[in-house]
């Protein structure tokens, strides 16, 4: 598998460039839906959104996202769930703003034949983008529900009121369920971007910790992953794997496979698939093929950050500023290293799985992914037909951390599918989630730094090759700077991770920012705060401190503390980290953290809870030990029990500060607080041991 990786600075995406593509545009076009006894609409969704619209058609329609039946409001979004609470975060939004109880919303998420055009679930966009989006739309919803009700009974609007899923008439003391007013009626009324939404502080169903909504499914296993489906007369696929990255197919014989009752065979270009009446039929149609397979030079894991460097492109400056060679020229104390980060794997809890029908020409796909619209559009470049033919429906997902962008299981189950003439589910095994599956990109970073004797940072020079420039910018005050992402075409396949390379660049930054506290014998946190004028960090970095006793932090020859602070996507977070080392100095166990973060007014402060306890867990992974061993194209640990990832037994005392900033709007939360938790750790070792390591994981 040959694939073109193009790491973008921007947060927003990581493109994924092989055929067919997965790379993914704003484009335009028209949605009309009716909503059966409900409202009917055509609608645009602005470009702000991430749009994809062709005709002129009312623009910002209440009814492109909310269905006001006759007892339960539906919300349309195409945002996924993939564990994150997106589905109640975003329902209680609505629920606010038109007064009704939780229990009378639905929400249907990311099915491309129901719900507005969205680009992605992926850059924590999800509060910020479509929150004040479903908010506006509730809200006009509200007034036009009041408008309404005010002309029904002839009343004044002062005397109409909204209140737990009725409109109740002041003058006559009357109620009816807001299902009752509309009536079938097609709303085809425009959102109102200056409509009165509640203050933050008036929030009553917002801003609380409503239980997770379906949660009581997932306990007790109702809910249906892709792999649990299954439809009449369905196939199983299996897919014919190369060797290695880069092998290409050189012959193969498929008669073993087709001379099996009942198998269907596929075999175009590279793809050679199988499909059969169980999994163990199709695993034995797929052993039963003879391929031979040419191979080409792989860079392995002891030779790729040389290869990175080599590979790299010249950069193109992200931040520059000032004469950077003359002011470390002239710095009291000068810090020149280079870092490095190893891949490393999402593994997510649900490995990829497809399951695809055809029905006279057109196919529904039901597949677990971040990017329903953009697995539409592989799938119509893929069989050449409309995407209008197409439906992608994502159930709700086990977990993505941004290593699901694509949609291959779809794809291949597709594509067996319409060969058998029969519905075809493909799920992948753990191995090939771990090999096939793409990483988080290696990547090697050159820092030069200087600070003079009163603690301002004077020069900071920063190269990152290959792992991206998400991050990349220093958020501390430093006159001469030149800041740099150098692109290269990556080995292995590499896209998004939570955090993106702000993971990697936060590492290096902060850990040089400690290296020159620790030379300029200053404490790290004042030392962090004296070149700080963004006050949301510095509120972040003060809150950990302060509940993890950072003045009175106890240190020894075993045990040291450390501290780091970063901001991505529009939140902040500051870590502090406890960490023992034995005598050998190679196996630290973290023994506690806290973890203080802000990202706005808080909606819903439990699950936000879960996201931050969730992204520090997984951050120690690729902080102590995760990675990705390769040799000739060959991935080494492609299971759990090579791969090595947190256990209950890694899991340290965790604390968690949430600082809610009602003053500020709310943005997403499941990526930034995972940002501190590497470099904290790696400055206690430091503390503890007067060893500074550069490279992630730290166990490398």
């Amino acid at each position: 598998m040959k694939t073109k990786e193009k790491p973008v600075r921007d947060s927003d995406e990581i493109v994924i460039d092989e055929k067919p593509s997965y790379s993914f545009s704003m484009n335009r076009r028209t949605f009309f839906e009716v909503l059966g006894s409900g409202i009917a609409v055509t609608f645009t969704i602005s470009q702000g959104l991430g749009s994809a619209l062709t005709d002129v058609a009312p623009e910002d329609q209440i009814a492109a996202w909310i269905h006001v039946g006759d007892d339960k409001v539906t919300i349309y979004t195409g945002k996924a769930e993939v564990g994150q609470n997106i589905r109640t975060s975003l329902a209680q939004i609505v629920a606010e703003e038109l007064r009704v109880p939780m229990d009378n919303i639905d929400m249907v998420m990311g099915d491309t034949a129901l719900t507005p055009y969205d680009r992605g679930t992926f850059g924590s966009r999800s509060i910020p983008y479509m929150g004040p989006q479903l908010r506006k739309a509730a809200a006009s919803a509200r007034e036009v529900l009041i408008d309404m009700a005010s002309q029904e009974w002839k009343v004044g609007r002062d005397k109409v009121v909204m209140e737990v899923g009725v409109i109740k008439n002041l003058a006559t003391n009357k109620s009816m369920p807001i299902g009752q007013l509309t009536k079938g009626q097609k709303l085809l009324k425009p959102i109102d971007n200056n409509v009165v939404v509640t203050p933050v502080n008036e929030w009553k169903i917002a801003g609380t910790s409503v239980k997770k909504v379906r949660g009581e499914t997932f306990v007790t296993g109702k809910h249906k992953f892709v792999s649990d489906m299954t439809l009449p007369g369905m196939l199983y696929g299996k897919v014919l794997r190369a060797p290695s990255y880069g092998s290409k197919l050189a012959s193969v014989d498929l008669s073993g496979a087709r001379n099996m009752p009942g198998v269907t065979v596929v075999h175009d270009g590279d793809f050679v698939g199988v499909a059969g009446k169980d999994v163990a039929t199709a695993i034995k149609a797929r052993d039963a093929i003879k391929a031979e397979w040419k191979s080409s030079q792989q860079p392995s894991r002891s030779e790729i950050f040389t290869y990175i460097r080599a590979k790299a492109e010249n950069g193109n400056d992200e931040d520059s500023a000032g004469d950077v060679a003359s002011a470390l020229s002239n710095a009291d104390v000068k810090i020149e290293k280079t870092f490095t980060v190893d891949y490393i794997a999402h593994a997510p809890l649900e490995p990829r799985a497809g399951l695809a029908q055809w029905t006279n020409n057109k196919l529904t796909v039901w597949t677990g992914t971040q990017r329903p619209f953009g697995v539409q559009e592989n799938l119509a470049e893929a069989f050449g037909i409309p995407k209008e033919n197409i439906r992608v429906i994502q159930p709700d997902t086990g977990s993505g951390y941004g290593g699901k962008h694509t949609g291959e299981a779809g794809v291949e189950a597709a594509r067996l599918a319409k060969a058998a003439g029969k519905p075809v589910k493909v799920v992948w095994t753990r191995e090939e989630e771990f090999t096939w599956a793409y990483f988080r990109p290696a990547g090697v970073i050159d820092v030069k730094a200087g600070a003079q004797k009163d603690g301002l940072v004077t020069s900071w020079e920063f190269h990152n090759y290959n792992s991206g420039g998400s991050g990349i910018e220093t958020p501390y005050e430093v006159t001469n700077k030149k800041i740099q992402f150098h692109p290269m075409e990556s080995p292995l396949r590499q896209g998004s991770y939570r955090g993106l390379a702000a993971t990697a660049n936060v590492f290096a930054r902060e850990c040089i920012m400690n290296d020159l506290a620790t030379e300029l014998k200053l404490d790290p946190l004042q030392f962090r705060l004296k070149n700080l004028n963004n006050e949301r960090m510095k509120g972040v970095l003060e809150a950990a401190a302060n509940k993890f006793g950072w003045s009175n932090g106890k240190t020894s020859a075993s045990r040291g503390i450390g501290i780091a602070c970063g901001d991505e996507k529009g939140s902040f977070v500051a870590t502090c980290a406890e960490v023992e080392v034995d005598a050998s100095g190679e196996n630290p166990k973290v023994l506690r953290v806290v973890a203080a973060f802000e990202c706005g007014a808080i909606i819903n402060p439990e699950h936000l809870k879960n996201q931050i306890e969730g992204a520090v867990i997984q951050g120690m992974g690729g902080a102590v030990f995760e990675r990705v061993d390769f040799k000739d194209g060959k991935i080494l640990n492609p299971s759990f029990s090579k791969y090595r990832v947190p256990r209950f037994g890694d899991t340290p005392h965790l604390e968690v500060v949430m600082v809610n900033r009602k003053d500020i709007p709310s943005v997403g939360a499941g990526e930034t607080p995972i940002l501190g938790i590497a470099p904290a750790i790696r400055n206690a070792i430091a503390n503890a041991t007067g060893k500074r390591l550069y490279s992630l994981p730290l166990l490398g």
